[in-house]
């Protein structure tokens, strides 16, 4: 569990331009965070992604909510501490931590893959931390044995080498048909193409403990919190039937559908995600 002994400090440390870190566990997160007087609603993405996948959203309900988002450790712009594996439980404990540490809490919080492995450990384990929970692109059980042999072999590749030389195997991964077959959207894709390629091979780290993790279905059944439960009809990493799972096992919960989305949906169809965000949001007393 968190401990409250732990050094948490939050500074600002010079890089190119003034930038906002959280030190805590052993790490210095990287987070953004708005300001405002509404409630916390803070923001976790998903594997090789960092915050800026969210930043339609932060830029959507900044006037309404005090919005925060920050990379996980050893992504993003964030510390990488070593060590052989960012597991699930350690990523709990970090969140536990930033929220704690930037006097966030209680949150509407909002997960997207790995964010969301992450914020069902939150609201299973420390339910006091939220005042709701959104996931999106995600999943209650391990990693698919299918899957297994092939993304070690990707991890194995980038430990190596470097993501760049996986990029154009893990791009179809992380995003939908839609979105990577379309040509007004080709600046777009080569961006974030560019930001998977520049990962540290310490990313490995992070890349385990995805792999690794263990279910949480037989802890979700505990969870009532408001929950959203959202996945794209194009998501092949955690497709529908997973999101379908989360939410028969969470009493209580709303299921929607993204449209032409696939596991990065806050980036391919922002709008989209942010209506059914507010939609939910907007049921809520807080």
């Amino acid at each position: 569990m968190f401990d409250p002994r732990a050094r948490c400090d939050v500074h600002h440390q010079q890089r190119d331009e003034i930038m906002p870190y959280l030190t805590t566990n052993g790490v210095s997160f990287y987070y953004e965070d708005t300001g405002g007087p509404g409630p916390a609603l803070v923001f976790s993405h998903g594997l090789l992604m960092s915050s800026r996948m969210f930043a339609a959203q932060m830029m959507a309900f900044k006037e309404r909510y005090r919005c925060v988002s920050y990379d996980h450790r050893g992504q993003g712009q964030s510390s990488d501490p070593g060590g052989r594996s960012h597991d699930m439980d350690t990523c709990f404990r970090d969140a536990v931590a930033v929220i704690e540490g930037l006097d966030a809490r209680p949150c509407h919080f909002v997960g997207l893959s790995m964010g969301g492995f992450v914020g069902m450990r939150l609201a299973a384990r420390r339910p006091d931390l939220l005042y709701s929970l959104s996931l999106l692109e995600t999943s209650a059980e391990p990693e698919a044995a299918e899957n297994v042999p092939r993304y070690k072999m990707l991890a194995f590749v980038a430990g190596l080498f470097g993501t760049r030389f996986v990029a154009d195997r893990v791009m179809p991964i992380l995003f939908g048909r839609t979105f990577m077959g379309d040509p007004a959207r080709a600046e777009e894709r080569a961006s974030w193409r560019a930001e998977i390629a520049s990962r540290p091979r310490t990313i490995v780290r992070a890349v385990r403990g995805v792999i690794e993790r263990a279910g949480v279905m037989d802890e979700i059944g505990s969870i009532r919190l408001p929950t959203l439960v959202a996945v794209g009809d194009e998501d092949t990493a955690t497709p529908p039937p997973k999101a379908r799972r989360i939410h028969e096992h969470i009493p209580g919960s709303r299921l929607a559908r993204i449209g032409t989305a696939g596991h990065s949906s806050s980036i391919e169809q922002p709008a989209e995600v942010t209506r059914v965000l507010s939609d939910f949001l907007s049921t809520l007393s807080q």
